[in-house]
């Protein structure tokens, strides 16, 4: 989840690409406006960013790159 001229959110998609780079398979990244949907705004607005994996938070406001790899090697 990610809110438009949020720098934290910017940051963190910038790290979340360098983290992933080159990695296989391939991880596909979606970007979602938490303002354009009232629920997600509601569930998500304060936290910003927050990063999902297959539905579940994996962190938010900053990316914790560890809980990141753990979960996806659990995959």
């Amino acid at each position: 989840m990610s809110r438009e001229g949020c720098d934290l959110c910017e940051e963190m998609l910038a790290e979340l690409a360098r983290f992933l780079g080159g990695r296989e398979p391939h991880v596909d990244v979606t970007v979602i406006d938490v303002d354009s949907d009232a629920a997600l705004r509601t569930r998500y607005g304060l936290k910003v960013p927050v990063l999902l994996l297959d539905g579940e938070t994996v962190c938010h406001g900053r990316l914790d790159a560890a809980e990141l790899e753990r979960l996806l090697r659990r995959r």
